[in-house]
């Protein structure tokens, strides 16, 4: 018995899902997917696919529908999404402590945002899951020897030698344990009293203070702090304060992996992708006739679309009716990627176009894949200046269309890495030498996180009073 016929792998209770509903679940496989490893061997792929059908569920149905009501409150206007964490997960750095400082920035990054923006803030990580990455090129040639490209921690090694570059089906399980456990820990940061608003202070600790961000987060610990003492002599109840919603999120890249992790609601005979909460498809691989595209159609995750420069309104329209043709508040985000340099030309006339036509969708900013350049020194970097000036060119093009900016999505980590130029640490060329660690794409370390919020949390001020 193959496993698409074997209901163990579709379904648990009572709801089963239709054979339309199970064959829509292969569709995906006659589009020629893109930007998806080569592996060598058949049967040692298969054997690791027949093993990923039958372990748990990373997450849960019912989590990803708690989600979605989230992201409707976003598109509404009634609440902010925060997507923060590494570009590339590694399988050396799903350590505690480094998982601690992610979520230690998110939430700073969310208390800022909350209290300075009065907005309740959707807290999520690009965590658990975010192994792969697309690449350009195939192949990378280094001193004349041609090897494949490094595609993630999920597929291959980031050593240049054959053997490590070899894309490696047994890779898929690390990753699926990799996110398990990660996923522990999250759970037990996030619902066990360490994200309790009433510690705000400690989660300064263990980071450098002699920054001015640091003394102006303090501030707001002190204002929150005098709230919340105020609040309890009211006879306030603080319960809910106590723990705290953290979603999974990452790139669908992968697509055995994430069919292998599908499984059927038991309550609606419905599929939903259990790797993740939140699974969004990258600007390399929406096309509309995609395999990307028609997989994430036949799941019920709330799903993003990351947008650059070159979208148009056909494109936004299509996407729409193929993704979300029933246009359910937050079952859909579309993630701009579209550079400092062109959002305030670009975005402003897509949203006039499409804005007001599509309500239910969420918009959020992806302020660093467009802002990517080469230092002078041959570094990969990102200059902070120009972060936040997408971010700033977001609203603006939002205030201009009388649309809705609904959150921020940028690679982050808490660990004093110097891999973005600018910031209040005013990190130049010769800086990024000091602590250049990222293996794909730079990410803002912990202090020039802090900082953007800050900056985003005066920009949804201004967004409010507007």
């Amino acid at each position: 018995m193959s496993f698409h016929d074997d209901p163990r792998f579709e379904a648990v209770g009572s709801a089963q899902a239709t054979p339309e509903t199970l064959a829509g679940l292969e569709t995906w496989r006659r589009l020629g997917p893109r930007q998806q490893p080569t592996y060598q061997d058949p049967a040692e792929l298969e054997a690791v696919l027949e093993e990923l059908r039958a372990v748990p569920p990373l997450v849960f149905a019912g989590e990803a529908d708690l989600l979605r009501s989230r992201i409707a409150e976003v598109a509404a206007g009634r609440a902010f999404m925060l997507a923060g964490g590494d570009c590339a997960e590694t399988f050396a750095d799903a350590t505690a402590d480094k998982i601690r400082r992610r979520v230690q920035t998110v939430l700073q990054m969310a208390a800022v945002l909350t209290y300075a923006g009065s907005v309740p803030v959707v807290k999520m990580g690009r965590m658990a899951g975010q192994f792969a990455k697309p690449r350009s090129s195939d192949e990378e040639t280094r001193d004349g020897v041609t090897l494949p490209s490094y595609r993630g921690d999920i597929v291959n090694s980031h050593e240049f030698t054959p053997e490590a570059r070899r894309h490696d089906p047994g890779r898929l399980l690390q990753a699926y344990h990799t996110s398990a456990s990660t996923l522990n820990l999250l759970r037990a940061f996030t619902q066990g009293g360490f994200a309790d608003l009433r510690r705000v202070h400690e989660w300064n600790r263990g980071f450098l203070g002699s920054n001015p961000n640091y003394h102006r987060y303090e501030q707001i610990a002190r204002e929150i702090d005098r709230a919340l003492k105020f609040m309890a002599a009211c006879g306030a109840d603080f319960d809910a304060l106590g723990t705290v919603e953290f979603f999974a999120a990452h790139e669908a890249l992968l697509l055995e992996y994430e069919r292998a992790l599908t499984r059927v609601d038991s309550r609606t005979g419905n599929p939903y992708a259990v790797s993740g909460h939140y699974l969004w498809i990258g600007e390399r691989t929406r096309e509309i006739d995609g395999a990307h595209v028609d997989f994430l159609s036949k799941v019920h995750n709330p799903i993003g679309v990351k947008l650059g420069p070159g979208a148009t309104k056909d494109d936004v329209l299509r996407l729409v009716d193929k993704l979300d043709p029933e246009r359910t508040p937050g079952r859909l985000s579309f993630i701009t990627r579209m550079g400092a340099g062109q959002i305030r030309e670009k975005l402003p006339a897509l949203l006039n176009e499409v804005g007001r036509e599509v309500p239910q969708v969420a918009w959020v900013c992806d302020p660093m894949h467009g802002n990517t350049i080469t230092s002078g020194n041959g570094f990969k970097t990102r200059r902070f200046e120009d972060v936040v000036e997408e971010v700033a060119g977001f609203f603006d093009a939002h205030a201009e269309a009388g649309t809705i900016p609904g959150g921020l999505h940028i690679e982050l980590t808490g660990d004093d890495v110097t891999e973005v130029l600018g910031g209040g640490a005013q990190i130049d060329e010769e800086g990024l030498r000091r602590r250049y660690e990222t293996l794909v794409d730079p990410r803002l370390n912990h202090d020039q996180s802090l900082e953007m919020a800050f900056q985003v949390a005066e920009l949804l001020t201004r967004a409010s009073r507007a």
